[in-house]
């Protein structure tokens, strides 16, 4: 992770993604207008920093459609409860993985995965939400980088090809924010962060925006399937706690579940999966195509 903090504060621009949508729909918003988010239980309610668009969807049905892959991908695992739903969903999702990246070839990987469906010269970035151009990566104070939303510290599993290279929790992130979660676990509260209004942060926690919530929560979860301490790496699972350290734990389960039924999976987030899913790593986060295992399993 980057430590450089910017100097400048970031535009943000909301992704807006909600069902089934199959044409980009651009709503221009004047550059004097302004938006504010719900107050917050620990901060009253602040401005959104303009933005010049929103967008709502801009992808196929057809890669939104996960029912067929019933049928198929997750055959073995339907009907099952519990840890026989996650051992069979970690043999699907662990045995298909066919591609896996090297950590310099994430950057362009990133660049199709999070491409803002409103400007395919950008991507959008996790946390602020801001729309950047794919060619600002990298460290600078202005720069985006390559988050691991499961903190690579917690299992100490670094950035070689494995879960340090899993597309499935690396997200385009300020590097500014970025260095503001650090590898700290997820929880509610905190003081919001100066770069990307509705995330706050305290000494031990991150929480994400709303926007995003379910998207962490899932992303979480899938490496704790995943990675089960084969393949070389250490077992991660998360747990009900923050101040998880360098063991191979994040927290907290019960928050992230509560994230996962309160922001359940968007247009944006399907597409990912399945961008991922056909172009990279062939397999799928089984979160994304089915919530409802959440409980199953935890």
């Amino acid at each position: 992770m980057d430590t450089t903090r910017v100097t400048r504060r970031a535009r943000t621009a909301l992704a807006l993604a909600t069902g089934t949508v199959l044409t980009a729909v651009v709503v221009q918003i004047p550059a004097s207008a302004t938006a504010t988010v719900p107050a917050h239980r620990n901060a009253a309610a602040a401005p959104i920093a303009p933005h010049s668009s929103h967008f709502i969807g801009a992808f196929d049905a057809t890669s939104h459609d996960t029912t067929s892959y019933d049928d198929t991908y997750y055959k073995d695992a339907l009907g099952k409860t519990g840890p026989a739903l996650k051992e069979s969903l970690h043999r699907i999702i662990s045995t298909t993985q066919t591609g896996k990246l090297t950590y310099d070839a994430v950057w362009d990987a990133l660049k199709d995965t999070d491409q803002d469906p409103a400007n395919s010269a950008n991507v959008i970035l996790l946390y602020s939400g801001r729309s950047t151009s794919k060619n600002a990566n990298g460290g600078g104070p202005d720069d985006w980088n390559r988050e691991h939303v499961w903190a690579k510290s917690h299992g100490d599993f670094g950035t070689d090809t494995g879960p340090g290279t899993d597309l499935h929790h690396l997200r385009p992130a300020n590097v500014s924010v970025n260095s503001a979660r650090g590898d700290k676990d997820f929880d509610k509260g905190g003081t919001e962060v100066p770069e990307a209004p509705g995330n706050f942060t305290d000494d031990d926690s991150f929480e994400p925006r709303d926007a995003v919530k379910g998207d962490v929560a899932r992303m979480i979860l899938y490496m704790a399937v995943r990675y089960d301490g084969g393949d070389g790496f250490p077992d991660l699972e998360p747990n009900d706690k923050v101040g998880n350290g360098t063991e191979p734990h994040i927290g907290k389960l019960s928050v992230l579940k509560q994230w996962s039924k309160q922001d359940p999976p968007d247009a944006f987030e399907k597409h990912r999966n399945q961008v991922i899913f056909d172009k990279y790593q062939h397999n799928r986060n089984p979160f994304i195509d089915h919530p409802e295992w959440v409980d199953e399993i935890w």
